[in-house]
């Protein structure tokens, strides 16, 4: 693969839009993978995604030209499926499966455009919100934050020239490398690339994704972006996220279909999928309330991704459920996803390694860490907190809980209904900064 000059292509924005989003395929696996089943199951619920900045100090609105934004997101809904990215998607083998999607599906998928979208500015905020069926929002999520994120890059890295666009480019490059040596020392790792909906730029990523591949070889084992597993010959790896349980949850008539929402999910997931796609994500309306409740079956899953808990604590929970449930951990997998960097990475990798297998999805720690490394101070390249999730499905409102109510995502009145309805235990409140 050709090298390309970040820093010189970074300066050279001359021309009218340089594309942020270049392919639907530019997003994380496991959009497919829910697609595919939402597709099947829920084609007539309507969802709607917005844009929350959970970092409200970083005004949003001020660093971003509106203009500009409009111009990458209409650009995005003008894109559409090439012929090699559906031949790619139909034939190539995921998780060891081949033909994971169907020709149905596959055939809609080929004709799928991304949807209209509504953007306000609003207290230095950005208030962006899609609004339509579920199996159309939902692929926007991962492009929006891609698009506001670079832009913001682009934006802070404007006034810079090309000597020292260079000399930022190479101090992040020392950065991500030193980090590489470090995980080299541990060759049993396994770690994959999660870091696309917050990521610096697109060539960023990609430069990331080849330094793992050549510096940790055996132990990276792919990356969610489908568009960089299939240019650089990766596997797409990703399961499933939250908003499944949130959309069911808003469905729910009542607080008893509430409580069951998170395992009818899951009944409805292993209809599509099997093996090392049986990942529980438990946190949304907390892990604690899920493994309570949960039937003996979905101890029979291939693993846990806790993703809002810490690493070591939330791992130590789930290890203890099974061995309740008479399974034994050694035989099953976490996969840890939250705010990752090296050294979490190796702590929970030293204390779990022996009792359970073990995977580390890396995400904005590795594709925008940009701190301290522009020649000149510059606040508005250190990577913030910024989601797109489901807001409300057919009119009725979503919520996501979490184990650290910081990450909450609801109105004050539906989460602390959530809360009756799924109780308070172990939700422990820290900062988030990614």
């Amino acid at each position: 693969m050709t090298k390309t000059d970040i820093a010189r292509r970074v300066y050279n924005h001359t021309w009218k839009l340089d594309p942020i989003i270049r392919s639907l395929l530019d997003t994380d696996f496991y959009k497919f993978l829910m697609l595919q089943m939402v597709w099947g199951l829920y084609p007539d619920v309507n969802a709607t995604f917005s844009l929350t900045n959970r970092n409200k100090q970083v005004r949003l609105a001020d660093e971003i030209d509106e203009g500009e934004l409009r111009e990458q997101l209409d650009h995005a809904r003008n894109l559409r499926f090439t012929k090699k990215e559906m031949i790619w998607l139909a034939g190539n083998s995921f998780y060891g499966r081949k033909q994971i999607f169907q020709p149905e599906f596959l055939k809609w998928l080929a004709d799928f455009r991304l949807p209209e979208y509504e953007l306000r500015r609003r207290d230095g905020q950005l208030e962006l919100s899609f609004h339509g069926r579920w199996m159309e929002t939902t692929m926007w999520e991962i492009p929006a934050l891609a698009i506001i994120n670079e832009l913001r890059s682009r934006a802070a890295m404007r006034h810079l020239g090309p000597f020292a666009l260079d000399v930022l480019y190479a101090r992040a490059k020392a950065k991500v490398w030193s980090k590489v040596e470090r995980l080299k020392e541990y060759p049993d790792l396994r770690i994959s690339d999660f870091g696309t909906r917050r990521r610096h730029s697109f060539l960023w990523q990609r430069w990331c994704v080849e330094a793992l591949k050549e510096g940790i070889g055996a132990s990276f084992t792919g990356t969610s972006n489908v568009l960089l597993a299939m240019d650089s010959d990766l596997d797409a790896l990703g399961t499933n996220a939250h908003e499944l349980p949130m959309v069911l949850g808003a469905l729910a008539e009542n607080d008893d279909e509430l409580k069951e929402a998170p395992y009818r999910v899951l009944e409805d997931w292993q209809s599509y999928y099997g093996g090392n796609l049986l990942i529980v994500l438990p946190d949304t309306f907390g892990t604690d309330a899920f493994l309570h409740k949960a039937p003996d079956w979905v101890a029979d899953w291939t693993g846990f991704r806790p993703d809002s808990a810490p690493p070591i604590e939330g791992g130590e929970r789930i290890i203890e459920w099974w061995k309740e449930r008479g399974r034994d951990p050694r035989e099953k997998l976490l996969i840890f996803s939250d705010a990752l960097d090296v050294e979490t990475i190796i702590k929970a990798f030293q204390h779990f390694q022996g009792q359970v297998r073990m995977a580390f999805g890396w995400g904005t720690n590795l594709t925008n860490d940009f701190e301290d490394c522009a020649p000149e101070k510059i606040d508005r390249l250190k990577a913030i907190s910024l989601v797109c999730k489901v807001s409300d499905a057919n009119g009725r409102p979503a919520v996501k809980l979490s184990d650290n109510p910081e990450k909450a995502i609801g109105q004050p009145k539906d989460i602390k209904r959530y809360l009756d309805v799924f109780g308070q235990q172990n939700r422990v409140r820290h900062p988030v900064e990614v």
